[in-house]
């Protein structure tokens, strides 16, 4: 899958004739049984945006969507979970896509299409990556102290970071303020600092490149033997053959150590949309069964790991919940 599309992406209607009923979810004991969705029978269209991290992924699920036969258009806006919660709560998508929960704040201000309250359904894991140019012999592992004094400015060499290191400058790449990854990342890096310091902390670093388009943050860190960066593992997996992955508190991003959880950058995704939605538009609420129907046979496919089966259960329980 190509990796690097235009920050919105329109998937037009195709006129596949695939000729699919998924079956039920549900063969194992205790599990919700989610209804069989046909998308040839679906009319209408769908509009989701957010997370730079979720994005391949349901770049991903859609594709699929459309190949068993939904007729209708998906669009799916690039703008960071931050944004893309707005513009939900705004009546301005069916679906977000967001690599963090929803704040108590967003959650209580939320006025989606039709009212009610934002449902959260989470549809995988991530391990946020950092990484550095593969030219860059001399990192392998951070510390997050080393990590905290790289980003906050601190360090404005690497031999500020480490005495044998070189004594050039750092170049920083991070998301934008804009983005669930960015949000997740200070939390982790900055926990000892107020929320309102550690906010605003990378931004305030002098020439550090921000964005919420992870290809411009991959694009970056690829062009620079000084540079580092970090963003969803989907992205390091597309590109690792040109980045390399750094190890946090000794541990490398992998499916093993966001398992046994190890690796302590892993982190929730999610789609967001509510009940008056999903009732209201019938394609909006097959979108979302057909999500958590078939994103664990996508996802790994993607570079995301699955959720685990007790997060993954309370989404489809929510799901016929708000549709029954």
């Amino acid at each position: 899958m190509n990796m690097k599309p235009q920050i919105k992406r329109v998937i037009p209607a195709v006129g596949m004739a695939a000729a699919l009923t998924l079956a039920m979810v549900g063969s194992a004991a205790g599990q919700t049984r989610l209804p069989p969705v046909d998308p040839r029978t679906l009319s209408g269209n769908i509009t989701t945006g957010g997370s730079s991290t979720v994005y391949p992924l349901s770049v991903a699920v859609v594709e699929a969507f459309k190949r068993d036969g939904f007729p209708g258009e998906v669009s799916i806006d690039l703008i960071g979970s931050g944004a893309g919660i707005q513009r939900f709560c705004r009546g301005e998508y069916d679906v977000a896509n967001s690599s963090r929960a929803m704040t108590q704040r967003e959650i209580d201000t939320c006025q989606p299409a039709g009212g009610g309250k934002p449902i959260q359904f989470q549809v995988g894991v991530d391990a946020l990556t950092i990484v550095v140019n593969p030219r860059n012999t001399w990192v392998r592992n951070l510390n997050n102290s080393q990590v905290a004094l790289i980003f906050s400015g601190q360090a404005k060499t690497w031999r500020d970071v480490n005495r044998a290191w070189p004594n050039q400058p750092i170049r920083l790449f991070s998301p934008g303020t804009d983005s669930g990854t960015y949000d997740y990342f200070v939390e982790q890096v900055f926990r000892n600092l107020p929320a309102a310091q550690r906010r605003n902390i990378i931004p305030q670093v002098p020439g550090v490149q921000l964005s919420e388009n992870d290809n411009v943050l991959v694009a970056g860190v690829e062009s620079d033997i000084n540079a580092i960066g970090y963003f969803g593992y989907a992205y390091y997996e597309e590109e690792k053959g040109k980045l390399k992955a750094v190890n946090y508190e000794g541990v490398a991003p992998n499916a093993a150590t966001v398992a046994s959880g190890r690796y302590k950058f892993a982190r929730p995704l999610f789609i967001i949309s509510s009940e008056p939605i999903l009732r209201s538009k019938p394609q909006v609420a097959a979108y979302v069964n057909y999500y958590l129907t078939n994103v664990n046979k996508i996802i790994r496919g993607v570079g995301y790991f699955p959720a685990p089966e007790a997060e993954l259960e309370k989404a489809r329980q929510a799901f016929v919940n708000a549709t029954r």
